[in-house]
């Protein structure tokens, strides 16, 4: 399989330092982005971004998102809010940007959809951020999923977002941590994108390989 060709040099934005917010941003720095990180804490924002490497800055939050190509919401669904304020988003600091939503808001081990019946932890992030272009992406798999080194066959990123141009860009940023994007369907569609997410959670900490509970269709031979 031909290995894929390195889109164009992107400038983004990590907001947090967690294990998705490294394993992603390693494989953006590999592809020769530039990033900017903030977090909560100074100094894990600090070793982050020394980790990554390659002229990656630790800065305060709003600065991470300025003139940035597009930005990432690491954190956890409990401080997405404080993170996006911190960032400036009400002020509209993210207005025309992608933001890219991987959180998942759901009962610790089990799975179940925390915001009420019909919302998505998306549209409230989209809400916190007046005139950004959310793309929800990256919420399915683990972080551990882009550690490798990319021999393995590519998983699909499904993604959900109403900006073709936001859209293109998160594919880019897909395919340069070895995924493959596909798109679902529109931001509406962001909670059942969550369900996924919550469905595989749910398996997964009950002791089932949730990939055993998905069809796999016949390859076409013809």
């Amino acid at each position: 399989m031909a290995r894929h060709e390195r889109s164009a040099r992107m400038r983004i934005g990590i907001l947090g330092t967690g294990t998705l917010a490294a394993a992603l941003g390693e494989g953006w720095a590999r592809a020769g982005h530039e990033l900017t990180v903030a977090g909560r804490s100074p100094s894990k924002v600090r070793e982050l971004a020394d980790r990554l490497g390659g002229g990656a800055r630790a800065v305060p939050p709003r600065q991470a998102v300025e003139d940035r190509d597009a930005v990432l919401l690491a954190v956890s669904w409990q401080g997405a809010e404080d993170m996006l304020r911190g960032a400036g988003a009400a002020d509209g600091s993210l207005a025309g940007t992608p933001l890219i939503d991987p959180t998942n808001a759901v009962e610790h081990g089990v799975g179940v959809l925390l915001p009420g019946p019909g919302a998505a932890m998306a549209h409230r992030v989209a809400r916190l951020s007046p005139g950004a272009h959310v793309v929800k992406a990256f919420n399915v798999f683990p972080s551990a999923q882009w550690t490798h080194a990319g021999d393995e066959p590519p998983v699909t990123v499904a993604m959900c977002g109403d900006d073709p141009g936001a859209l293109r860009v998160v594919g880019d940023l897909v395919r340069d941590v070895g995924g493959v994007p596909a798109l679902l369907g529109p931001l509406a569609r962001a909670r059942q994108l969550e369900e996924v997410a919550g469905f595989v959670i749910g398996l997964a900490f009950a002791g089932t390989d949730p990939g055993s509970a998905v069809p796999r269709l016949p390859s076409n031979t013809a």
